[in-house]
């Protein structure tokens, strides 16, 4: 393997300072650079990829050392090459100056080569132990995306197994699925839009909509002769299904490891209260008010609309304005007045959601 160059730029006017710095590094594992003024620097820095430090005089002719600084400045190369700033006493005032652009040391004139070469060495370890840092940082950036973009996989694998078999159960719960989704990714732009109180960032949608298409999988463990009843279900036969949000807790208990996960929390939230309504009269937990997590209030009214504008073995679909009507008389359950406001907004789209589906039923 070719060992890497490692180069030291040295700039200065008088060329006996130029002899003395370069003998200073002769035994050293440098190749060794030369300037005699600011344009020649300019000219080495933008030839020279390995230059490892610059040691840089400040007053020299066609360009000085500041101009020599405000091009490193304007390129953003002085957090990757240290300068160290090599100046005679009757420039003192320009050493603010000098650190201002982020120079990495200041010597005086006339100065000692051992002292040089040891702040010299110094910054440049220095450097390089930061560069390696960040690249090791940027490696194990990628290695957490790389797992992230795994972890959301395996997730969006589950929730196509898990609705797969939702659907294989009921016929119409699988499309339904899908629509929630789309119909919770619209309410939740309105609410982050109208309502920025609750604090849900694209992100956290993102997660929320996913989670949504969950929200049924409890019915897995709901008898045929319940789930699939031609007809309205008996008081005893209604309570066996408002188990369904429970069972479907208790899948996802199972199926996951990290409790403190997001998404598991979306997703259980989802499943066990998307039944509960704002006045407390829903199920399981009979929750009311603010103690419902506004997320699963937004996939409810989906999950309500969908289901009446939908067709049931147990009944026909009612019109997009016959069931938003129902919706806002709260004759399908109370909602938050957030939610409702949020629906309200989201009317005509969902509308448009439905037609676009009726277009393409061809059956």
């Amino acid at each position: 393997m070719e060992k890497e160059i490692r180069q030291i730029l040295i700039v200065d006017d008088e060329e006996v300072n130029r002899e003395i710095l370069k003998e200073m590094f002769r035994d050293e594992d440098f190749e060794l650079l030369e300037a005699e003024n600011g344009e020649e620097a300019v000219k080495q820095l933008e030839k020279n990829e390995n230059i490892q430090v610059v040691l840089l005089d400040i007053v020299m002719p066609v360009l000085d050392g500041f101009g020599v600084l405000e091009y490193m400045h304007e390129h953003k190369i002085l957090d990757e090459i240290p300068v160290i700033l090599i100046t005679s006493e009757d420039v003192l005032d320009s050493e603010d100056q000098a650190y201002s652009y982020g120079v990495a040391d200041v010597i005086h004139k006339p100065f000692y080569p051992h002292i040089v070469k040891r702040r010299s060495k110094n910054i440049i370890e220095l450097y390089q132990n930061k560069r390696n840092m960040e690249i090791r940082l940027k490696e194990q950036e990628e290695e957490i995306r790389a797992q992230e973009k795994e972890l959301r996989e395996n997730n969006e694998f589950m929730i196509e197994m898990l609705s797969s078999v939702v659907e294989a159960r009921s016929a119409e719960s699988g499309e339904h699925t899908r629509r929630i989704k789309y119909f919770t990714r619209i309410m939740l732009k309105y609410l982050m839009q109208y309502f920025p109180k609750y604090n849900i960032t694209p992100e956290q949608m993102d997660l929320i909509c996913r989670a949504s298409t969950l929200h049924d999988i409890g019915k897995i463990g709901i008898p045929d002769a319940i789930l699939l009843k031609p007809g309205k279900l008996t008081p005893e036969e209604f309570e066996v299904m408002k188990k369904h949000s429970v069972i479907g807790c208790e899948i996802l208990e199972k199926s996951y490891k990290d409790r403190q996960d997001e998404f598991y929390r979306y997703a259980y939230d989802i499943c066990r209260y998307h039944h509960e309504r704002w006045d407390g009269k829903g199920y399981p937990d009979h929750l009311q008010g603010e103690e419902i997590p506004i997320y699963t209030q937004v996939v409810a009214i989906a999950d309500v609309y969908d289901a009446l504008v939908s067709p049931r073995v147990y009944k026909s679909a009612y019109a997009n304005q016959v069931a938003y009507e129902m919706i806002m008389n709260g004759e399908c359950g109370q909602f938050a007045p957030d939610v409702l406001e949020c629906f309200e907004l989201a009317k005509q789209d969902f509308f448009n959601i439905i037609e676009v589906i009726k277009m393409f039923e061809f059956a």
